[in-house]
């Protein structure tokens, strides 16, 4: 039982030590995240339609 003190207690140790971000740093890093998802989701959305145009042309013929 003493083990499991003594891990929370260098949980808490360490969470002293951890250099949280500032308010617009984390909105920076929010809006990088959000934009580079958004970015990703179109990019795949037209290799998918562009993929599966090139699929319907196929199998037509």
């Amino acid at each position: 039982m003493s083990s499991i003190t003594q891990f929370f207690r260098n949980v808490g140790t360490e969470m002293r030590k951890v250099s949280w971000p500032k308010r617009k740093e984390l909105t920076s890093y929010t809006v990088t995240v959000i934009t580079t998802v958004v970015l990703l989701a179109i990019f795949f959305l037209i290799v998918d339609e562009g993929i599966s145009a090139l699929i319907r042309w196929v199998t037509a013929s």
